[in-house]
């Protein structure tokens, strides 16, 4: 029987084995002016309530959460603007109201926390970040070393305690984390992986894009998967952008 982590995949809601290691401890400190400014931060949030989001724990999340710490120093005066931004190595960091979406569409009909999540493509770090404020532990796997060790250097100014950085191929997800309450995909294939939906628990719910069409007019769109004990019941939603789900480590 393989060996299963100590905390319980809680559900509010009615291969090669990636290196885990536990993003590094700082305290956040909030400063009164500039890009530290809560202000700054505050008003990227109103309008992004003005735009329709609605849930006040993701809110919350993306308020307590110093975008420009993820970004290039060249790019800092971009941060709290809802656009998307490279962090190299051919990959971005999401705009804010896309981590915003669909981290509420993970959250829709929890109450509370919700329980365990997997998180494929931690990027710079700053969704697992967000995450980390809206779950009880969160499994963030990145299959660029490269971008692996940024998201660490990012995150040493936060208090992650319940997050842990992984890398390896996120085509695999993490079997050994696995059931989870809930998986989000921040790159998108043909498909979903046939392995998140074997690690997503009964209950849960997965939020990926996912290629609509075929040929070159094929598009991404966003997909919601929730877990039932009948099957999966799929919606696919608006179109979105993403780099492409690719397998592997590099």
């Amino acid at each position: 029987m393989k060996e299963r982590p100590s905390f319980p995949a809680q559900l509010n809601r009615s291969s090669a084995r990636p290196k885990v290691q536990t993003a590094p401890a700082a305290k956040t400190v909030s400063h009164g002016v500039g890009l530290d400014s809560s202000a700054v931060r505050m008003n990227m949030v109103a309008r992004l309530s003005k735009q329709g989001l609605t849930d006040a724990r993701v809110l919350d999340a993306l308020q307590q959460i110093e975008r420009h710490r993820f970004v290039d120093s060249a790019l800092v005066n971009q941060a709290y603007e809802d656009t998307s931004l490279p962090i190299g190595l051919g990959q971005t960091i999401s705009k804010p109201s896309v981590v915003a979406r669909m981290a509420e569409l993970l959250c829709h009909g929890v109450s509370g926390k919700l329980g365990r999540v997997l998180e494929i493509g931690t990027g710079c770090g700053y969704q697992a970040a967000v995450l980390s404020r809206l779950a009880d532990e969160v499994y963030s796997i990145e299959r660029l070393r490269g971008l692996h060790e940024k998201a660490r250097e990012n995150l040493r100014y936060l208090r992650v305690a319940n997050l842990h950085l992984l890398f390896g191929d996120g085509m695999l997800g993490y079997a050994k984390g696995a059931p989870y309450a809930a998986i989000i995909a921040a790159a998108g294939g043909e498909a979903v992986p046939q392995a998140w939906i074997d690690q997503l628990a009964v209950g849960g719910r997965l939020v990926a894009p996912v290629l609509k069409g075929a040929g070159h007019g094929a598009q991404q769109a966003l997909l919601v998967l929730d877990k039932t004990a009948q099957g999966v019941r799929q919606s696919v939603l608006e179109s979105v952008n993403f780099v492409p789900l690719k397998s592997g480590v590099a």
